[in-house]
């Protein structure tokens, strides 16, 4: 249970970062996804319902959040965890290349994913043009946070809340 809140209260909050103060630290129009990052890491360390759940908490914060549809978000998020997770399965995902090639690859997919939805209901956006501009830069921008984030969440403390359900 305490596990479950815990979960919770984090994947909220990195989503609350990510609509409120994150605009600070855009450069040249790009913006790491951080609840994304967060889809990854629980894909890579508990599996597809965590990942899964964790973009539709995520996604709904984006979606209510941002100028987008109720549900774009939540999708991309959920379809990229269950596709990580299910990919991680089959790769040894303990050196830090790999992880980064792998968010690099699922912040491209997820991109991907969400102008083709948005440009299905919108074909008058420059859809290639805001793929070079916004998603490729954020793809990588994102895996650069991943560096700093995933080896905060292993940290034994931080990932003994995680599992257990323990305070800080």
């Amino acid at each position: 249970m305490r596990r479950n809140v815990f979960w919770a209260v984090l994947v909220a909050a990195t989503a609350l970062i990510q609509t409120t103060w994150l605009g600070a630290v855009r450069i040249q129009g790009a913006l790491p996804d951080l609840t994304l990052l967060l889809v990854i890491y629980f894909a890579l360390r508990d599996g597809e319902e965590r990942a899964m759940w964790t973009g539709v908490i995520g996604g709904l914060f984006q979606d209510v959040a941002g100028n987008a549809v109720l549900g774009h978000n939540i999708l991309c998020n959920v379809v990229i965890g269950y596709v990580v997770a299910r990919v991680c399965q089959r790769l040894i995902t303990d050196h830090h290349a790999v992880r980064v090639v792998l968010v690099i690859l699922a912040c491209l997919a997820r991109g991907l994913l969400y102008t083709l939805a948005f440009y299905i209901q919108n074909p008058d956006l420059a859809a290639v043009h805001h793929i070079i501009v916004t998603v490729v830069p954020g793809a990588f921008y994102t895996a650069v946070c991943a560096l700093f984030l995933f080896p905060v969440l292993d940290r034994p403390s931080v990932r003994q809340a995680l599992v257990k359900g323990e305070a800080l």
